[in-house]
């Protein structure tokens, strides 16, 4: 998926508050990482998107994409990539007829060659910690040598770079740089620090 390739860390948000969304997304933009997946798992969560989205400076994706109907609305309010929590062809058959990049997500080999066998190339791998974690992707690397993972679920600042180390991980997604209900302040404090993961897997 080139349209995630130079984010490394991919912020996984989950918004109560939509009014909270611009500011986020600009102490996501000023901490020098410019995007966003807001899951689709509270009401506010299609207006956070709209908000974020006019922000040209960040991108914005929708999460936890369940139904085709949701990637359609995720796309209406101006998301640009969608990530759902596991492989449903009528979501990704949507997403693809929206012109939507799509990230399934797997946790099997068999997932793996079904993502495969319609013409994906990318995969969100979840839930990675309680499913093997960098070793569990890193065989299933050296079967899918061509399948780029996107490693998201337990993923934190201490175990990032054990992904990221791994040439098949196109980026991870995490939450920890942005905890649900904290500060904004606290939010750019974490945020800031996201770059030094990265570059300590040298990403």
């Amino acid at each position: 998926m080139k349209l995630l390739e130079g984010h490394p860390v991919i912020p996984v948000v989950v918004l109560d508050d939509a009014t909270r969304a611009a500011d986020l997304g600009r102490a996501l933009v000023g901490g020098g990482v410019p995007i966003a997946e807001v899951t689709l798992r509270t009401p506010a969560a299609l207006d956070a998107i709209a908000t974020m989205a006019r922000n040209r400076d960040l991108l914005v994706g929708a999460g936890t994409v369940l139904t085709p109907d949701q990637a359609t609305a995720a796309a209406q309010a101006g998301a640009r990539f969608a990530v759902c929590p596991g492989l449903s062809r009528a979501v990704v058959e949507r997403c693809r007829m929206l012109g939507l990049p799509v990230l399934p997500g797997v946790s099997t080999a068999t997932e793996v060659l079904a993502a495969l066998e319609i013409g994906l190339e990318a995969v969100k791998f979840f839930p990675a910690a309680t499913s093997g974690g960098a070793p569990a992707v890193a065989a299933l690397a050296a079967v899918f040598a061509d399948v780029r993972f996107v490693p998201t679920g337990g993923i934190t600042a201490a175990n990032a770079g054990d992904y990221l180390a791994l040439p098949s991980v196109l980026a991870v997604g995490g939450s920890w740089m942005v905890p649900r209900s904290a500060p904004i302040d606290e939010i750019r404090e974490l945020v800031g620090g996201v770059r030094d993961v990265a570059a300590a897997a040298g990403r």
